[in-house]
């Protein structure tokens, strides 16, 4: 995969993206919240989310996994009629905005379970790679062409530039543009570590991606 830059970078998306799914301590304001408040968020969070998805399914399960850099990740894993499972994981940070939002979560969070069910046969959380080599067979067989067929599909006719780079502050990142913008903010970035998690979790990592270009159009006045 080619490295391609614009001429203009920003930041700016990369930022957005990274603080929208970081569960840090900020997402709470934890620094002022005891270990045992701390703890009844976790499960009230994870309690809503297990209510909000038996409201659309019968059989579900949940399990509650903590990732250093992003917090508590909350499992849910769906059986449909033939007692296949389908698994999808969700950040601290957007199910606490879905509850509070005054929408009904249950729609959006059964809205990632019904695409995972056109895959017939289940699909559960993929396997993580065992190592620093396997994770690079995923980034250069999986997740990288998953974006570029993603976006290019999205955005047609349209010609964009997209591949792998490096940002100072956030190491190994994909990031996109548009060819027809070349002034002011034009390339989104998302970093790599996270489009993984997102991978892992059976979330759409290419919805980080084009969000951040639908951001740059409205930017522009393209929207």
């Amino acid at each position: 995969m080619n490295l391609i830059m614009t001429n203009e970078t920003t930041n700016e998306t990369t930022n957005e993206a990274t603080n929208e799914a970081a569960n840090g301590p900020e997402t709470a304001n934890s620094e002022k919240m005891t270990e045992e408040n701390w703890n009844e968020l976790i499960r009230a969070v994870h309690h809503n989310g297990m209510v909000a998805l038996k409201m659309k399914f019968e059989n579900v399960e949940s399990q509650i996994l903590n990732l250093a850099a992003y917090g508590p990740i909350f499992v849910y894993h769906v059986h449909n009629e033939a007692n296949e499972v389908y698994s999808c994981g969700f950040f601290l940070r957007e199910l606490i905005a879905r509850f509070q939002s005054g929408n009904d979560p249950s729609l959006w969070m059964s809205s990632f379970f019904y695409e995972l069910m056109k895959t017939e046969g289940g699909k559960p959380l993929p396997d993580l790679p065992a190592n620093e080599e396997g994770a690079k067979k995923v980034v250069d067989t999986v997740l990288v062409p998953q974006l570029l067929e993603a976006i290019r599909e999205e955005f047609a006719p349209q010609e964009l530039h997209a591949g792998l780079a490096f940002n100072e502050e956030h190491g190994p990142v994909f990031e996109a543009g548009f060819r027809e913008i070349t002034d002011g903010p034009n390339v989104c970035a998302v970093p790599l570590h996270m489009l993984l998690t997102h991978l892992q979790l059976n979330r759409d990592p290419s919805e980080l991606i084009i969000q951040g270009l639908y951001n740059i159009r409205k930017q522009h006045g393209l929207e």
